[in-house]
């Protein structure tokens, strides 16, 4: 009996590990990778966000041309996570980076360019609204001036107190990248931050067989160019992934009432348990054990700003 390619259509398992906007690299069990697009019903599925398949993706496909590993992806599978930031498309709500994360990693420079506390702060509160562990990898410690170096342990003094592990590394130095790499070890891993904070470059120091594009010598010391177009899964030859995203100018959370927003800062949460007023705000109610804590200094008054502008902001309910 001669098999006709139709017999070959059942569905396979697979991870996708690419996305170029319509087509996906997946990767089945047994390590066969297929580019891949989407059935055209699946984007209509009540899916709220400009990418329904993202990369760290379980979907089921079949395939369409066994000889040209081309398949085309007919289910999605149930994610334990994501992590989004917000949609350039306004017709959207969101744009999701990843799903399925075991850590996060926010890269951050002091200058060259300048990581705000904000920017850091809606990172947090993303990561924490979908349960994601995250931890902050202050970069270019190798160029930062004596009052660059000062400010940074002061935040990384404070990012510690509140239960987020903190990193100081070189990327071009390679300092302290060992520490990173082990870290790392056996996760799916998802690195983001601005252009130029050296994300690329951290990359193909903690996993050579990456290859990524560097951007030019100012992306490693002023503000650099995107050089990452497509999320990606790099696969570490000792076991797990790094899920490299395009640099992005902002982080946000669906859904969430700003009522809730307090919840997801760890610190403000704990101590409001002490307040007053069951649904204090934490912002003009009286005896507000948050109020009291930044005053003594308990609560950092970047963190505490940081609850403010997102608390305050007019499109929080939808976008924060």
């Amino acid at each position: 009996m001669v098999l006709t390619q139709n017999c070959l259509k059942f569905l396979k398992k697979g991870l996708v590990i690419k996305s170029t906007g319509s087509w996906y690299l997946v990767k089945d069990t047994n390590g066969n990778k297929y580019e891949c697009r989407i059935r055209g019903k699946l984007r209509l599925d009540g899916i709220k966000s400009t990418n329904p398949i993202i990369v760290g993706d379980n979907v089921e496909f079949e395939i369409e041309d066994i000889e040209k590993n081309i398949g085309l992806i007919k289910n999605l599978c149930e994610r334990k996570n994501y992590i989004i930031r917000k949609a350039t498309n306004l017709s959207k709500r969101t744009h999701i980076i990843a799903a399925n994360v075991d850590h996060a990693y926010l890269i951050v420079t002091i200058a060259l360019p300048e990581t705000s506390t904000e920017f850091i702060d809606r990172f947090l509160v993303s990561a924490e609204a979908y349960r994601i562990p995250v931890s902050l990898i202050f970069n270019k410690i190798d160029i930062f001036l004596k009052e660059h170096l000062e400010y940074m342990h002061k935040l990384v003094e404070i990012y510690e107190k509140i239960g987020y592990k903190c990193f100081e590394v070189s990327a071009l130095n390679n300092i302290n990248i060992d520490i990173l790499r082990n870290k790392m070890k056996g996760k799916v891993n998802v690195v983001a931050g601005h252009s130029g904070v050296g994300k690329s470059t951290l990359i193909n120091i903690i996993a050579p067989n990456a290859k990524l594009k560097v951007g030019e010598l100012s992306e490693y010391h002023l503000k650099g160019k995107h050089t990452t177009t497509f999320a990606e899964m790099i696969e570490f030859n000792s076991g797990g992934y790094i899920i490299d995203t395009p640099g992005i100018k902002g982080f946000g959370v669906i859904d969430m009432e700003k009522e809730e927003l307090y919840h997801f800062f760890p610190e403000i949460f704990k101590i409001s348990k002490k307040c007053f007023y069951y649904n204090c705000t934490h912002i003009h109610e009286p005896n507000c054990a948050v109020l009291k804590a930044v005053e003594n200094g308990n609560i950092s008054i970047s963190r505490y700003n940081s609850y403010l502008n997102l608390f305050h902001k007019e499109d929080n309910k939808h976008r924060i």
